[in-house]
């Protein structure tokens, strides 16, 4: 389920941040595999970055194929390790940032050398090139798309893990406000009894 919501994430949000760069493209797709790598460990983390990573280069994000794959899967899967790796360590709500922080900045340093050896090999543009953009737009490009992924996720993972971990039915909460309410209904139907009855 969360590779579909991370498939359909990408074809339904994605655009260039950098007119330098436009093959830098920002989409949410990460957000979902997070929680997985958080609600399950690392390694499932991994197994959802490779899986997602390939039937989107396949699918919505044909366009990028072998090069998007590669590079999709070394920086969410650099971002998911640290991340969810620290997060088992440190399992709270500071836990949690601090474990985004660290993934957020591993993902930025280790796509530059990535970068750096693999992009002239598929987009045929010289090294010197790249390594060019590395600083001012490839560092940023990724600091800024993993930190807001990292923000989504930290702001609604303790929500959806209620139900992907512990099981909760969706229908619970909404059950449960209605219970709420139900005192209140009934004590404003007895207020109108009792006007009734002394009228």
């Amino acid at each position: 389920m969360l590779v579909a919501v991370s498939v359909v994430l990408v074809y339904l949000v994605h655009f260039p941040i950098f007119p330098a760069a436009p093959f830098l493209e920002y989409d949410p797709a990460d957000i979902p595999i997070l929680i997985g790598a958080f609600a399950y460990g690392p390694l499932a983390g991994i197994l959802l970055t490779v899986v997602s990573a390939v039937i989107q280069g396949l699918t919505v994000s044909a366009h990028s194929g072998l090069y998007g794959i590669i590079m999709h899967i070394i920086a969410t899967s650099v971002l998911v390790l640290v991340s969810s790796g620290i997060y088992r360590l440190r399992h709270s709500k500071k836990g949690a940032i601090v474990a985004l922080v660290f993934g957020v900045l591993s993902m930025g340093l280790v796509m530059m050398p990535a970068n750096h050896v693999i992009t002239p090999l598929f987009l045929t543009v010289p090294v010197d090139v790249v390594d060019a953009l590395l600083l001012p737009v490839i560092l940023p490009f990724n600091l800024l798309k993993a930190g807001v992924n990292a923000l989504v996720t930290f702001l609604v993972y303790k929500t959806i893990s209620r139900h992907i971990v512990h099981g909760q039915d969706w229908r619970k909460g909404a059950a449960e406000a209605v219970q709420a309410d139900k005192p209140v209904v009934l004590e404003k139907e007895a207020e109108t009894q009792e006007e009734t009855s002394e009228r």
